[in-house]
């Protein structure tokens, strides 16, 4: 059997991306080791049916965290047998390229985001400039690379002429868990659910908009799950202006937990800005997880989204991001309880069609050939 080392920057425990491409190389007959890195707050790994390692590092953040992963991923894959390796995002592509090229390997790329256009390195062009060398150093002397839609791989298509495939995060149907109840979450029975989840709740994705729009929306509460580098500031908006029967937060959690809690929700948010490329050819995972937990969508007006809502009449769009507007928007669409059954009803038909047993299919065809 050969072996494949799945590579990523993050902790492992909540990436279900990675978690699912690897259950599907394991499909296409391969022993599989997924190499990630351990925090101090990081969550205990729950059991996978493969192999994983989670390296500790001296540094968490910054250039010299980034420095020192790819040192260290580098010795890893030196001195570990693999016949294939799997790079997920340009912060593991490096090393991974380095290796692949002197052991003369096997190597998968798979970018999950147009990563040099995301809002940390807009800001910073130096920083921006040198995973921008990364790319086009690596990207022309590749084959082929996967990524996560239409929109992100026409541009790696145009810019490095390279095979692009498009794999949607999409959840398993069979991964969709029972709801758990408003009573064990301590939430009102006469008020109603509204959600934002996900590992990357951050600037520019609406958050800040949606909680200031919780003041005009007495009737609703708002669960926040999930990280991001703007949660404190959305805890101490919450705090400053007495929002807490209005807003909870819920840290990161297993999938499994976080779905348990969407199902309870009737309106799921996805309200990314189009402040970046990175942003405006989003499809985020969240919006999917909505879908499987038949829970109806607004979202705001960005091409990869809206294709997705209009194709199955889902949910609805904001015209701008004035928290009013946000709150006006959310109360109109509560009122429409036939508008809310028709999506409640196209969502048993979404989630049917946008699933990873179907998504899956075309993975598999990739990986095989690398047997």
């Amino acid at each position: 059997m050969k072996h494949v080392i799945v590579s990523v920057i993050n902790d492992l425990v909540t990436d279900q991306r990675v978690h699912k491409s690897c259950l599907t190389l394991q499909k296409a007959g391969f022993e599989v080791l997924l190499v990630g890195r351990k925090l101090k707050n990081s969550p205990k790994m729950d059991d996978r049916p493969y192999r994983t390692h989670r390296m500790r590092l001296i540094f968490e953040k910054g250039p010299l965290f980034y420095a020192e992963y790819n040192i260290r991923l580098f010795l890893y894959l030196l001195f570990h047998k693999a016949d294939c390796l799997l790079s997920n995002d340009l912060d593991t592509l490096l090393p991974s390229f380095f290796i692949s090229r002197m052991k003369r390997i096997n190597l998968i790329y798979d970018s999950h985001e147009y990563f040099t256009e995301v809002p940390e390195l807009v800001y910073r062009p130096k920083v921006q400039k040198v995973w921008r060398t990364i790319e086009e150093f690596v990207l022309p002397k590749m084959k082929e690379m996967i990524t996560v839609n239409e929109s992100i791989a026409d541009l790696f298509r145009d810019k490095y002429g390279i095979k692009v495939h498009v794999i949607r995060n999409i959840p398993m149907r069979k991964m969709k868990p029972a709801p758990t109840t408003r009573e064990a979450l301590g939430l009102p029975n006469d008020k109603h659910i509204l959600i934002l989840q996900g590992s990357g709740i951050n600037i520019h994705r609406g958050s800040e908009e949606l909680v200031s729009a919780m003041q005009y929306l007495d009737d609703c509460v708002l669960l926040i799950i999930g990280g991001g580098d703007v949660l404190p500031l959305l805890k101490k908006e919450v705090t400053d202006n007495h929002y807490e029967d209005r807003v909870r937060f819920f840290p990161r959690m297993p999938y499994q937990d976080m779905m348990a809690i969407t199902q309870l929700a009737e309106l799921g948010f996805t309200l990314d800005r189009d402040t970046n490329l990175n942003y405006k050819f989003s499809l985020p995972n969240k919006l999917f997880d909505y879908i499987q937990a038949d829970v109806p969508i607004i979202a705001s007006h960005l091409p990869e989204i809206e294709r997705i809502i209009r194709n199955y009449n889902i949910g609805a769009f904001i015209d701008d991001h004035d928290p009013l507007t946000i709150a006006r928007t959310i109360k109109d669409v509560i009122s429409d309880e036939k508008t809310l059954l028709t999506w409640k009803n196209n969502l048993t038909f979404a989630a049917k069609d946008l699933c990873w047993e179907n998504e899956e299919n075309i993975l598999m065809k990739i990986y095989e050939q690398y047997i």
